[in-house]
């Protein structure tokens, strides 16, 4: 079968967390893809050649009518929770606009994702607008698969960044009652296996399945699992006085990134959402792993994701290269720079890649040595090793109190820090031509380990901003000196 020949899907929500997961997993299964966006090119970087890119809204009914043309199956993974309007109006609104858009296409299936709750009990705004939406679209006459899911554990979901959160900063928590309620939390690996397969699916009906992983646990267990696997030691001490909007605004201040959806979030966390269905094991040969084995592998797949990300990606994505000093982005420290010189990249990457040993780091080199003194009287390896050649570098070998991570010349170096620190942190350089020049991106990160990790990277800010800034000006000025033929200098 020809690629024009497959069938064609369509994906909304891909600039979410689940719907950007879903995206590449897609596009590596060689699915006929096409994604609806609000703003399609903040996803045009993000998607393979072969993927289709459509602008419209669930909200805007006519936008859908072009973007579901030869449609068979489309995912609908858009939900409004994060605004700061009614989510349930808008919700409902997207959901009959979108149901009545894929009846007029003819689309075969619709693949829904939802959320786990007893229907029949009493449940939160939130879920009770879930299930609505999948009502909404199972009227349409079009198939509609519906997953009910609890907890999605992986780097970067809002639950597992809340947990993330609450377990590095607070050493003690004081926790509310909806700490001990149960919930079946499951991975976002085999989430996306649920989703992918359902597109093969050969089932009639309009069948729901609950999902979720081995576990039965609650969000306390989370907490405590999580703290285990980063060598966290936390003590929590239940109270029964925080109600869900307590729990909300005390969320909002040690959590402030999830302030706007902590109560619809804690709404419904006060609810067990477990499952109570067990047809999606019959129907799917998937078995998904338990609670500790999915924090495992959110904690390993947050490492190989870093490596494979680009900083500057998402940095670039608001318009014009900026300065990021110090800003967190989820559990990392960032320090982030950018500086444009009138060479080629190859230039421009030279001093880059000379860096440490004999060519030192381009500024402040006392305060350099001086480190390294405090990394030796405490046991690290100091700036002692400096390196094994001036230019030439190696993935795996030595930069002084650096070990290079990642080399790909002319292009990018990652150095990855082996002195002691309460957390792990790398230096990072891109280096891509612009205009007539080239642009140098420098990024330092910091992934903190606990509160005590917190502290340091704020404590000793102003001098990551003399150092780094330092640092950026002395490789521009290497650079230029070095295309007019001059020896560059370390300050």
């Amino acid at each position: 079968m020809t690629a024009s020949e497959r069938p064609l899907v369509l994906l909304t929500g891909a600039s979410g967390y689940v719907g950007g997961r879903l995206l590449k997993a897609l596009e590596d299964g060689g699915v006929r893809l096409r994604c609806l966006a609000r703003r399609p090119d903040y996803l045009r970087a993000r998607v393979t050649a072969t993927t289709e890119l459509v602008g419209g809204d669930v909200l805007d009914r006519a936008s859908l009518d072009a973007a579901l043309r030869d449609v068979a199956t489309a995912y609908y993974l858009v939900h409004s929770m994060g605004s700061a309007a009614s989510f349930e109006e808008k919700d409902r609104a997207g959901a009959h606009n979108f149901a009545a858009a894929a009846r007029a296409a003819g689309v075969r299936r619709i693949i829904y994702l939802g959320g786990l709750g007893d229907s029949s009990a009493e449940l939160s705004t939130h879920l009770r607008s879930r299930h609505e939406v999948g009502d909404i679209l199972r009227g349409s006459g079009v198939q509609v698969i519906e997953f009910r899911a609890s907890i999605i554990i992986g780097s970067g979901s809002l639950s597992f960044e809340m947990v993330r959160a609450l377990a590095e900063r607070l050493p003690v928590m004081v926790t509310p009652k909806w700490v001990a309620v149960k919930a079946q939390p499951i991975a976002i690996v085999d989430m996306i296996e649920y989703l992918v397969a359902a597109l093969k699916l050969e089932a009639g009906g309009n069948p729901i399945y609950e999902i979720g992983g081995a576990d039965i646990v609650s969000y306390g267990d989370i907490l405590r699992e999580y703290s285990r696997q980063r060598g966290l030691h936390r003590m929590m001490i239940p109270v029964p006085v925080l109600t869900p909007r307590l729990s909300s605004l005390w969320l909002g201040l040690v959590t402030p990134l999830y302030a706007r959806v902590g109560r619809k979030l804690i709404d419904s966390m006060v609810h067990p959402t477990v499952v109570r269905d067990d047809s999606a094991l019959k129907a799917f040969s998937i078995r998904p792993r338990g609670m500790r084995e999915a924090i495992a592998l959110a904690l390993r797949n947050e490492d190989s994701d870093y490596r494979g990300t680009r900083w500057s990606d998402a940095m670039s994505a608001a318009g014009e290269p900026r300065d990021w000093g110090g800003m967190r982005f989820g559990n990392r420290l960032v320090d982030s720079r950018v500086v444009h010189v009138e060479v080629s990249p190859e230039r421009a990457f030279a001093p880059i890649q000379r860096i440490g040993g004999a060519s030192g780091w381009y500024y402040g080199e006392w305060l350099w040595q001086f480190r390294g003194l405090l990394d030796l009287l405490a046991g690290g390896v100091g700036m002692r090793r400096g390196r094994r050649d001036p230019v030439a570098l190696e993935v795996g070998e030595a930069v002084d109190c650096w070990r290079v991570e990642t080399f790909d010349s002319p292009r990018h170096l990652r150095l990855a820090a082996e002195m002691r620190l309460p957390g792990r942190a790398w230096l990072d350089f891109e280096v891509a031509a612009e205009g007539s020049g080239t642009t140098i991106r420098q990024t330092a990160i910091f992934d903190p380990v606990g509160l005590r990790g917190i502290m340091y990277w704020y404590g000793i800010y102003p001098l990551h901003q003399l150092v780094f800034a330092g640092m950026l000006r002395g490789i521009a000025r290497a650079t230029r000196l070095a295309s007019d033929g001059r020896k560059p200098k370390t300050q």
